[in-house]
């Protein structure tokens, strides 16, 4: 088994991957498709108008997550890790105002498609593959049907069509990866790296670099950090209110203002680590609900948990440098393929124990790393992270990624730093394995309530009063 770095980090816009990107990227195939010779297109046949249905929980939280947003940008042809978040406005406006899609490279003129009919939020009818379906369809001049496909979003970004999801299932177990070091369970992880004396860092670098030079690697490594810190930044600058109807205020700055005031005035704040590590987890997550540029670590919704714990190792360990980054980066990303193999990072699909547990996971592994862990100090902390975050539901008030989001992510990372200190203390022996952890959240999804899984139909999204 082997998910890349930049399969599991990937820079695009807020709030959700799974439901702002992943609807964007399936609009994007889908115009792909269009133009290919991969389906029976009718003699003289030529679409004139397209439509699209959003099932599952993409219906149910799809307008609080800019889900319809998404696929109008993307059957435009806007691409989730290069639209400018300051145009998507326009482009949705004109879209509305004429009833067309002009994407580039399609026939002048574009297709009919007019987002109060042709784009459905379907909540009545779930699509059997996934919880995050949408069914795309292409129509001629006279309403007769020509294409259609039926795509998920299945977490991070991550888009398969039905067929693909199936397939995916089936090989599930017995894929094999032409990388040297293809580890799919923990217990893999560990044995490889007793047997080559290879950290976690250096296998995954090695599995990396089987399709790509070590400059192409190190400097797809250094864009993702530098688009996380720059959301960090941005974070920490910007104020006012968060869009969606909630009137949630961003609250970053000002902690970030009094943190700098109490550093000047040398008072003692027993409580500055922690201060610090929270609001850089807030600043990247209230960036996401803006829709601002993120990257997926390894979820839009569990963004701010990894540069979080990135920022808090740079400016709290003298020892820090530079190229802990990519040492972080390659360990928490080797973690992160091995749940989202083994269980999921969807929200919709096991709570949010898939999104902000993988992700506290994932930073305390790396952290770890960045402190001389061994591998089993590193599995270790990573198992301690995710085992505290089980059971963990996904219940959003009015399908926005802000209550509890933007919180959670500043605790997940806190939990992540704590895990890592507990690991560091031991041999890196203990009582259940990552595996066991992985399993478990495997099977407490399955077990969860539809109502606690990213649909806003139950726990805090439905006992919290909207104003």
């Amino acid at each position: 088994m082997f998910l890349s770095v930049f399969d599991v980090f990937k820079i695009g816009v807020g709030p959700s991957s799974s439901h702002t990107m992943g609807p964007m990227t399936a609009a994007n195939r889908f115009l792909e498709l269009i133009l290919s010779d991969e389906w029976p297109r009718p003699a003289l046949a030529q679409v004139a108008a397209i439509q699209a249905s959003l099932h599952g929980s993409l219906a149910f939280t799809g307008i609080g997550h800019g889900t319809g947003r998404a696929v109008i940008l993307g059957l435009m042809g806007e691409r989730a890790d290069a639209v400018d978040p300051d145009r998507m406005d326009q482009i949705i406006e004109t879209v509305e105002r004429t009833g067309r899609i002009t994407p580039p490279g399609h026939p002048a003129g574009g297709y009919a498609f007019r987002p109060q009919q042709d784009l459905i939020f379907d909540k009545k009818q779930p699509l059997p593959g996934h919880a995050n379906g949408m069914q795309f369809t292409a129509l001629d001049r006279d309403g007769r049907l020509l294409l259609k496909r039926i795509c998920y979003s299945i977490g991070g970004g991550f888009v398969v069509t039905d067929t693909e999801l199936d397939a995916m299932r089936h090989s599930r177990r017995t894929e094999q990866a032409s990388v040297p070091y293809p580890f799919s369970t923990a217990r893999e992880m560990l044995d490889m790296a007793r047997r080559s004396g290879l950290s976690i860092a250096e296998m995954k670098r090695a599995n990396e670099l089987q399709s790509m030079s070590r400059a192409q690697l190190d400097e797809g490594l250094g864009r993702i950090w530098a688009a996380m810190n720059a959301c960090i930044e941005r974070g920490l600058t910007v104020d006012g209110i968060m869009p969606g109807g909630l009137k949630v205020r961003r609250r970053a700055k000002s902690i970030h203002d009094k943190l700098k005031a109490d550093t000047r005035s040398n008072r003692l704040n027993p409580l500055l680590a922690n201060d610090w590590l929270s609001v850089y987890a807030m600043a990247v997550n209230e960036e996401n609900a803006g829709g601002g540029r993120v990257v997926t670590a390894p979820t839009n919704g569990a963004a701010g948990v990894i540069p979080a714990t990135i920022r808090y190792h740079l400016h709290f360990n003298e020892d820090a440098g530079e190229d802990d980054i990519a040492t972080f980066l390659l360990t928490a990303a080797a973690i992160g393929g091995i749940i989202k193999h083994n269980a999921s990072i969807s929200g919709a699909e096991v709570g949010c124990q898939g999104e902000v547990g993988s992700a506290a996971a994932m930073a305390a592994a790396g952290l770890a790393a960045v402190m001389d862990g061994t591998p089993e100090q590193i599995e270790n902390a990573a198992e301690i992270a995710l085992e505290h975050h089980l059971g963990m539901t996904c219940d959003p008030v009015a399908g926005l990624v802000q209550v509890p989001c933007i919180e959670r992510n500043a605790l997940g990372a806190v939990k992540a730093v704590t895990a890592a200190s507990l690991a560091l203390k031991g041999d890196g022996s203990h009582f259940v394995p990552l595996d066991a952890a992985i399993e478990t959240m495997r099977q407490t999804g399955n077990d969860m309530s539809e109502k606690y899984k990213e649909t806003s139909t139950g726990g805090l999204a439905v006992n919290v009063v909207e104003c």
